[in-house]
């Protein structure tokens, strides 16, 4: 398996280390290949053969770029995750992703054919696919980057 196809685990927080917050419902995936419009069928996981469920997510550091703050997060799980509580007076969902795993890809949407005369300009970049098995509040201050097994 090649490293663009490899889903590589990584702790929540250090990929998330200013936090996190969910912003949509959690829905199941659509299966792109085998849905009709009148019958919708739920995407697995190839790995693992359990259903897939998404949602939209917010990263809270302020250093990533605005184009890169809200990103889609895919859930493998037998039946929907529920989130967290929002924040009392707020809509926003504190959230950690448990079993979260990264899995890098080329995104060459954006990587067009020259125009004649003109030189390629591929912009194509490095993105990633966020994959968790499950969803839990943040734990209180102090406790994040601490492993269980300790």
């Amino acid at each position: 398996m090649s490293a663009s196809n490899q889903r590589l685990p990584i702790p929540h927080e250090q990929i998330f280390p200013h936090g996190c917050y969910l912003v949509t419902d959690v829905e199941p995936m659509r299966d792109f290949d085998k849905s009709t419009r009148e019958n919708f069928v739920q995407a697995l996981d190839k790995v693992t053969g359990l259903r897939l469920w998404s949602a939209m997510a917010h990263d809270a550091d302020p250093d990533v770029r605005k184009t890169e703050k809200t990103f889609e997060i895919k859930f493998m799980a037998e039946v929907q995750p529920v989130p967290p509580p929002t924040v009392p007076g707020t809509p926003f969902r504190p959230v950690e992703f448990d079993g979260l795993t990264v899995t890098p890809y080329i995104d060459d949407k954006a990587c067009k054919p020259a125009r004649p005369g003109e030189q390629h300009r591929c912009r194509a970049r490095i993105a990633y696919s966020l994959r968790a098995i499950g969803m839990r509040a943040p734990r209180p201050a102090g406790k994040a980057g601490h492993s269980d097994a300790a």
